[in-house]
């Protein structure tokens, strides 16, 4: 409880409480998806994102990135995860594949610090049932069992995410971002 990542401008995830689910966290901006803010409760052993609350009741959380980590992480090791997409007309959607993978081992500098860390690829790709993919894209995130948490994203060419109907001023494209600073209660 109490430990805290700042992303500067992508926002900050912080650990509030532990109940029987996991860990409760709040988080805002970009953590999930650009325009996503509230409070989630993260599975204890891997860390992925199992509800998000609504008001004061924690729903199961179905969307991106809820798998992004699942330990034990080690080089080699691949997961996938599916979701479906609803726009928020209610009628236009589509399916959401994600594979993430542990490519390697690096060393990088944020300014948080310098870190030796594990680099994972995600891959999504989206399409109307049916249809196949209509797009595809990577991104790659940086994982320091250090700071306990990732360190940097980085959004490979013509990355976007649909959430422009929900956020009228985002376009949809994202910037690259790093850890700005972080606290860990020991």
């Amino acid at each position: 409880m109490g430990d805290k990542w700042d992303f500067g401008r992508e926002g900050f995830l912080e650990v509030v409480r532990l109940d029987a689910k996991g860990y409760v966290a709040n988080f805002s901006a970009g953590i999930f998806f650009k325009s996503a803010q509230g409070t989630a409760i993260f599975d204890k052993s891997t860390l992925n994102i199992l509800y998000v609350f609504e008001g004061d009741k924690a729903k199961k959380y179905g969307g991106a990135h809820r798998r992004i980590l699942n330990f034990p992480l080690v080089i080699g090791k691949k997961w996938n995860d599916e979701f479906r997409r609803i726009q928020p007309d209610g009628f236009h959607g589509g399916n959401v594949a994600e594979t993430i993978k542990v490519v390697g081992r690096e060393e990088v500098v944020v300014p948080a610090g310098k870190f030796k860390v594990l680099k994972l690829e995600y891959q999504t790709s989206y399409g109307p049932p049916g249809l196949g993919p209509i797009y595809e894209s990577k991104v790659w995130y940086w994982y320091s069992p250090e700071v306990k948490y990732l360190v940097k994203g980085h959004y490979g060419k013509g990355y976007v995410e649909a959430t422009k109907p929900v956020d009228p001023s985002f376009s949809g494209e994202r910037e690259d971002w790093k850890l700005i600073s972080y606290k860990l209660k020991k």
